[in-house]
């Protein structure tokens, strides 16, 4: 599973997830998970939200990858990804950052550490600046 945060991040991963599940001969499931809000926000957040799962469905599908994707919304982001890991059984969560700053986590809420602090499945976090492969 690799959950992703914005379509920036999502072109982030293409590389190193295509490649890691190249070589796993996994498919992948691509999840996007937003708070809940009103009006022009949600719109905008569903938006950049399907463009970001839409653009790496089709990028992993272009390098011969099986994808499913996900759009979700939910208060606790992290809470979200851990469900639909355990429902689908999944056995790694990859997770692309954003390098936003730490005030930008504080009000947003860490979603790494609570993915790491609250599951037995491995967590891969890729840093904004990751270039090569895993």
């Amino acid at each position: 599973m690799i959950a992703v945060s914005s379509p920036w991040a999502a072109q982030k991963a293409v590389e190193p997830v295509a490649d890691l599940a190249k070589r796993l001969g996994a498919e992948v499931l691509v999840v996007h998970v937003s708070r809940p809000s009103g009006g022009q926000m949600r719109e905008q957040e569903q938006a950049d939200g399907e463009s970001s799962i839409s653009m790496l469905r089709q990028a992993l599908a272009d390098k011969g990858l099986s994808v499913q994707t996900l759009l979700m919304f939910s208060e606790d982001i992290a809470r979200a990804i851990l469900n639909v890991a355990a429902e689908r059984e999944v056995t790694l969560i990859v997770l692309g950052m954003t390098g936003k700053n730490i005030f930008a986590r504080l009000l947003a809420g860490n979603v790494p550490v609570e993915l790491i602090k609250n599951t037995k499945i491995p967590v891969l976090l890729l840093p904004p600046d990751w270039n090569g492969t895993i």
